[in-house]
């Protein structure tokens, strides 16, 4: 692009500098603040003022952090299912409609199951059904794509719609078995008492927030040290590599977008064993599916870094929700227009850590008369 006497130009590098991948997205929390302190401004409000309180609401008072790791337990799950897939290049956008499965099947098996068990052995049956519901849904997709090449995008977030209508069916459309029958308003019924988590004390956060974190350990440890991680590397990097390196393509399209759909489902069964103990419509409007993507493209797949940011992100819900009962209430909407600015500007901090900004004089070439 030429602006007046100047050639602008991105130049790719062929290495990234190591301090780029940590000033990417410290670089994007800070233009997103600059962005919101602008909205604030333009609303009435003190940006000054307003971030103190979202920080002391979200991540600095008792109540908030704790509320704030509660939120962010599934938003790990459905973020480390989206991590999960995009490493190898396949857009799962279904962890939404996963994550209802989930819940679907880890409440069927908390009411159905559990009573027989004991706790030491409920609690891990509801969440292994859970998270084999949530598999299941993202069967067919992965299917397609493996055998026909359809676009998994498609199916995927198309089969969202169908989850949610669903759920909602089991609860206000029909008086089955996952409704509580003993009440006149439609709301689900709860699973088995030994199937539940108890919470820490009198906080929101649960013995579940650990199995999260350690669930993104173990990913990391197992997709650096296994030969699956190395196959689904070598896949993202060169399909035809792969291929001619004898790799199956198939049964690795198949296996990531089946591991990712059951993490999706965890998240969704996380929910039944911990806060909601049922299935609840009321809970799946928070989008918590769609969030996990945005953490997984913000965390650049790593499954670490996928834990920081599904806390951040959690926070900043956490803290725009108590904004509004303050004695200045602040529009919600300044944790969404924050969300999408850090993932905007990380966004376009990308293009800057790949290629180099060059900017030179044009040469001026003069015509003789």
């Amino acid at each position: 692009m030429i602006i007046g006497n100047f050639r602008i130009e991105l130049e790719p590098r062929l290495t990234s500098p190591k301090w780029l991948y940590a000033a990417v997205p410290a670089g994007s929390l800070v233009f997103a603040f600059i962005v919101g302190g602008v909205f604030l401004a333009l609303t009435g409000h003190s940006p000054i003022g307003t971030y103190s309180s979202l920080i002391s609401h979200g991540y600095t008072s008792t109540k908030g952090i704790t509320n704030t790791l509660g939120l962010a337990t599934p938003l790990i799950c459905t973020g480390l299912a989206a991590a999960f897939a995009f490493r190898m290049n396949l857009f799962n956008i279904g962890e939404e409609g996963q994550m209802y499965l989930g819940m679907i099947g880890s409440a069927w098996a908390g009411i159905a199951l559990a009573g027989h068990l004991p706790h030491v052995l409920a609690v891990p049956t509801v969440l292994i059904v859970g998270a084999a519901a949530g598999a299941l849904w993202v069967l067919l997709p992965a299917v397609l794509r493996a055998k026909l090449g359809t676009s998994e995008i498609v199916s995927t977030l198309l089969l969202n719609y169908v989850a949610l209508n669903l759920v909602n069916y089991f609860i206000f459309g029909s008086r089955g078995f996952f409704r509580d029958p003993t009440t006149s308003f439609p709301q689900g019924r709860g699973v088995e008492e030994t199937a539940r988590f108890h919470s820490f004390g009198t906080s929101n956060t649960y013995p579940t927030v650990i199995i999260a974190v350690l669930l993104a350990v173990a990913l990391y440890w197992f997709m650096k040290r296994s030969n699956f991680g190395y196959e689904t590397s070598v896949f993202a990097d060169s399909p035809n590599t792969a291929r001619y390196a004898g790799m199956n393509s198939t049964k690795l399209t198949l296996s990531v977008l089946l591991f990712s759909g059951a993490l999706a489902g965890l998240a969704g069964a996380m929910y039944v064993v911990g806060p909601a103990g049922k299935v609840d419509p009321g809970l799946l409007q928070i989008g918590l599916g769609y969030a996990g993507i945005v953490v997984a493209a913000l965390a650049r797949y790593n499954f670490f870094a996928v834990v920081l940011t599904a806390i951040l992100f959690a926070g900043l819900r956490v803290g725009g929700a108590s904004l509004q009962i303050s004695s200045n209430p602040v529009p919600i909407a300044i944790a969404v227009v924050l969300q999408g600015s850090v993932l905007l500007f990380a966004l376009g901090g990308e293009i800057f850590r790949r290629n180099r900004l060059r900017i030179r004089r044009v040469q001026q070439v003069s015509v003789a008369s």
